[in-house]
């Protein structure tokens, strides 16, 4: 591509961006090109989508069985643990029961061999923030994922016709793009509106999601959100921040009444890393077989790295950990930096589950802080359950940024963590957009910062 043309995409880019901005007090390095996908790549992308929901299903399913004794009682107990009763309570209700999240989304991490799924988002950020790269990029790039107004008519499956988007002081940083997201969907209910005929019937499809009046997106704070019959709230704040938003009481009440639907549903749960430490166990190996067939079974265990519970109870004398070959979790304290290419993760239901806060890897540590890590993990098992899990390291890409600093075009050698979004409408799972971070080389945690290019993805040809 000429200079001139990469220079004229960029004026574009920053001419395109909302006055109000996408995330509060963030910045990112931009580029003039999508990050380009293979197409065989991009269809396994598609497929995975749909996996993805049925591995959610089951796990709603096993939960829903461990508490009624038809699979090991110790599943929910894992589950459960550090949650207040009444939010256990609550996610247990029956008028809930099949609720599942709307939206998934998961990190890849593209290495050598492919990729790995680093986890998958209970409560994704990105979702406005995607749409617009979309409809941006698509101006001048007509093999974007998704398309210029895909985000959109996906975030429409979940709020069909309109609801409250309800965020929490908490999630602040990610207000602007849901104000954005809201706008937009408002903005392109009017032009459906405006496009009837004098006959009083739209001309454009049913599937644009607005045929009558009234339909409406807004953004509300979840410490003061007044619910509204009938009005569907997607939810955009942490469980564990609950405490914090005395406001959601009403919005609970009413959605346990059967009056609003939230999604995702008040389910903890199902928002706990430790999904892929209980993927590996051995002995429900037959439940996720049976659930997901085995041609969904044995792709996921291609792409879901193994996970281990650091779980403090002791092993009977013949038995060890898998893959480790220790007999005791202290012994793992003792392990070198070589043998030490293992993440530590709190499971979930802490502020130290969101985002990469709760995030340590081993080889990266003193060994002294390594020792003092798993010595925590296991004395706070009961309460904030931290998982163990095979680090793999992203492979390298070359792509072309604007550096703000030298005024040029230059090209970063980094690492790619791709946030796929899928909407979920009944039995279908559909890819809406990608989001592409490409983080320098010597970053080990993939995500969102000042020294990081966000972009959309495209299709390469």
């Amino acid at each position: 591509m000429q200079v001139q043309d990469q220079n004229g995409r960029l004026a574009a880019i920053r001419a395109a961006f909302p006055q109000e901005g996408l995330f509060a007090e963030k910045e990112w390095l931009l580029s003039p090109e999508a990050f380009p996908i293979e197409k065989k790549f991009l269809a396994d992308l598609e497929q995975l989508g749909h996996r993805l929901f049925v591995f959610q299903r089951a796990c709603n399913q096993l939960y829903q069985l461990s508490i009624k004794g038809k699979q090991p009682d110790w599943v929910a107990r894992y589950l459960d643990a550090g949650k207040p009763r009444e939010l256990i309570e609550f996610s247990r209700r029956k008028e809930i029961r099949d609720d599942l999240p709307r939206v998934i989304r998961p990190d890849l991490i593209l290495t050598d061999k492919g990729y790995i799924i680093a986890e998958i988002d209970s409560v994704p950020g990105g979702i406005g923030l995607t749409g617009w790269l979309n409809r941006t990029y698509s101006a001048f790039d007509s093999e974007i994922i998704g398309g210029a107004n895909g985000m959109l008519d996906g975030f429409r499956t979940v709020l069909p016709i309109g609801g409250d988007i309800v965020i929490s002081r908490e999630s602040a940083t990610y207000r602007p793009e849901m104000e954005w997201l809201a706008a937009r969907s408002n903005q392109q209910a009017a032009v459906v509106l405006q496009s009837r005929d004098d006959s009083g019937f739209a001309r454009t499809p049913k599937s644009a999601g607005v045929n009558v009046p009234g339909y409406s997106w807004r953004v509300a704070s979840a410490e003061n959100h007044e619910p509204q019959d009938g009005r569907a709230v997607y939810r955009f704040f942490e469980l564990f921040d609950l405490p914090n938003i005395p406001g959601t009481e009403k919005t609970l009440r009413a959605n346990a009444e059967g009056r609003i639907t939230i999604t995702p549903p008040i389910k903890p749960y199902l928002e706990e890393k430790m999904w892929f430490a209980l993927f590996w166990l051995q002995p429900l190996r037959e439940f996720w077989r049976r659930e997901l067939g085995e041609k969904y079974f044995t792709k996921l265990q291609e792409v879901i790295p193994y996970s281990w519970l650091l779980d403090p109870t002791p092993l009977p004398q013949h038995a060890v950990i898998p893959r480790l070959e220790i007999h005791d979790w202290r012994e793992a304290a003792k392990f070198s930096q070589r043998d030490r290419d293992l993440l530590l993760k709190v499971s979930g239901f802490s502020p130290l589950g969101w985002g990469s806060r709760g995030i340590a890897l081993g080889s990266d540590l003193p060994h002294a802080e390594w020792e003092k890590r798993i010595a925590h993990a296991l004395a706070t098992f009961g309460s904030s359950p931290t998982i163990l899990q095979k680090f793999h390291k992203g492979a390298l890409f070359e792509h072309h940024y604007w550096d703000p600093e030298s005024g040029e075009l230059k090209t970063m050698k980094g690492r790619v963590r791709l946030c796929p979004y899928y909407f979920v409408e009944g039995d279908r799972v559909k890819l809406h957009g990608a989001l592409a971070t490409i983080a320098p080389a010597d970053k080990k945690f993939l995500h969102g910062m000042s020294d990081a290019i966000l972009l959309p993805s495209k299709t390469q040809l």
